[in-house]
């Protein structure tokens, strides 16, 4: 029974998102009760099934021979799948505020709810076939969201990111055919699946998993891969959000850690150069992102590029091919989704409340909307990694990791995570200045009209901003669950 869970909750949510423009729905709040609840509902499920932990696969199609569409919970799986059950509920709450002024609500929710399924399929996916076709159905389910407003910019925005994933599939897919080939099995097995026996030469495969590595990452925005990101900044902030911080992002990052230790093995390329190109590329986009996001003016696009740059912390952990690099990865992943959602939808209720999109418009605005910009700077300091709140903890980690991992590269990439926390100050803590502190040439005539929003979108900030807090000051029961997870148990 706990076994057909797995797949409810990846099939529930789809099918819900399909009846949304179906429905006679008699008016917009019995719209809302059913998503929310549809959506509530799903991550109740879910819960039940991590304490639960059923011990079985669930085959839900098969193809021919050993390939099949299944599903199987293991530690990594638990840990991305708790993520997207927590944070799903409170952006559909959001949501429901924010687009009342963007029309055509039925095919958003429906497209929102939908990719809320898929990313599940992702995270429970007990194979690498699996686990490949439902990344590829999310690509095709957020890309109408991007594209949602049908201006322009979103168009061209939808269209870069569509180039952007089939390349990234493309490559990915070739990682795929040779762990179908060299491998002992499909199936995620901590430690890797290859033959050693068959693999030979290992300079071919060590090649098919750089590409492997680098198309799983395109969704991560490594760079040179990244432009994507900021671009996809047009959409609404409902879907910026779960672009940034939940579903797309994390699922590059977190494809990355599968392919990594548990289809190639992290022991097959620890060592080699492909681990070399693969900490220099992290190393070079966490520098790269921050310096993009100093430059930026547009209040969304400099939350993007800060995106880009904490994304390649995940990956930078991923790279030590270590445990511990596997655990600051890991820590930085759950951390950096409730800090980045927080901030995007502090920018989104600012562009909501006032039609403020850049950064020097914002002045003195934190009077109007102090419990919006004080979500923000806690955010905001979480990111730069003030001790007491959860971004130092995955820092920490990182920096603990690199440095036992005595590689020289990890040495650099330590000095890259300092040079970003200082540049995350600058980029950051600017806007809560500009916000609170506006300086002797301010004029409050031009704030008129802008104040805190309502309930359902400050109602996710105040969670956020507990979360932030609560994990800053006592992290340990999580650390040391995600420690099991490193290690394989």
């Amino acid at each position: 029974m706990n076994a057909i869970v797995m797949v409810f909750v990846v099939l529930f949510p789809m099918a819900a998102g399909v009846l949304v423009p179906v429905l006679p729905f008699k008016n917009r709040t019995r719209m809302m009760i059913y998503i929310e609840g549809a959506v509530l509902f799903n991550s109740v499920l879910v819960f039940a099934m991590l304490l639960h932990q059923p011990r079985e696969a669930f085959v839900l199609l098969k193809f021919t021979g050993n390939l099949s569409m299944s599903f199987r919970l293991d530690g990594l799986g638990t840990v991305f799948a708790a993520i997207v059950s927590v944070l799903w509920p409170l952006a559909t709450l959001y949501a429901f505020e924010y687009m009342k002024q963007e029309g055509h609500e039925k095919i958003f929710f429906m497209f929102y709810t939908i990719t809320y399924g898929v990313t599940l399929g992702i995270a429970l996916a007990e194979d690498l076939v699996t686990m490949y076709c439902f990344y590829e159905m999310l690509s095709l389910v957020t890309l109408p969201l991007i594209m949602h407003t049908l201006s322009r910019e979103a168009i061209l925005a939808s269209r870069t990111y569509l180039y952007y994933s089939m390349g990234g599939a493309a490559f990915a897919f070739i990682g795929v055919i040779f762990i179908l080939i060299y491998g002992t099995t499909a199936d995620f097995v901590p430690g890797g699946v290859l033959d050693t026996a068959r693999v030979g030469s290992p300079g071919l495969l060590l090649l098919v998993y750089l590409l492997c590595f680098l198309g799983f990452s395109v969704k991560a925005a490594l760079w040179p891969f990244s432009s994507w990101l900021p671009k996809a900044g047009v959409a609404p902030t409902p879907v910026t959000a779960l672009l940034h911080a939940v579903a797309v992002v994390k699922a590059g990052a977190f494809t990355t850690m599968r392919v990594t230790y548990y289809s190639f093995g992290a022991d097959f390329v620890r060592g080699t150069w492909v681990q070399s190109v693969l900490l220099c590329l992290t190393v070079f986009t966490i520098v790269y992102g921050c310096s993009r996001a100093l430059k930026e003016t547009h209040l969304k696009r400099r939350l993007a590029w800060s995106t880009v740059s904490n994304l390649s912390y995940i990956l930078f952990g991923v790279a030590l091919m270590t445990p511990l690099g596997l655990l600051g990865a890991l820590c930085h992943m759950v951390f950096h989704a409730v800090m980045k959602i927080c901030a995007f939808f502090c920018a989104g209720a600012v562009i909501h409340q006032t039609g403020k999109n850049y950064i020097y418009e914002l002045d003195g605005i934190g009077y109007r909307m102090p419990k919006v910009f004080a979500a923000f700077t806690v955010s905001a300091m979480a990111l730069m990694g003030v001790p007491g709140l959860c971004g130092f903890i995955s820092k920490w980690k990182l920096v603990q990791a690199a440095l036992e991992s005595e590689n020289s590269l990890a040495c650099v990439g330590v000095a890259a995570l300092l040079i970003s926390a200082l540049l995350t100050a600058i980029y950051m803590l600017s806007v809560s200045v500009r916000a609170f502190f506006p300086g002797g040439n301010f004029d409050p005539a031009g704030l008129e009209g802008g104040k805190d929003p309502n309930w359902m979108m400050l109602l996710p900030l105040a969670v956020f901003v507990a979360v932030m807090i609560g994990f800053g000051l006592h992290a340990q029961p999580l650390v040391r669950a995600l420690e099991s997870v490193a290690a394989g148990v």
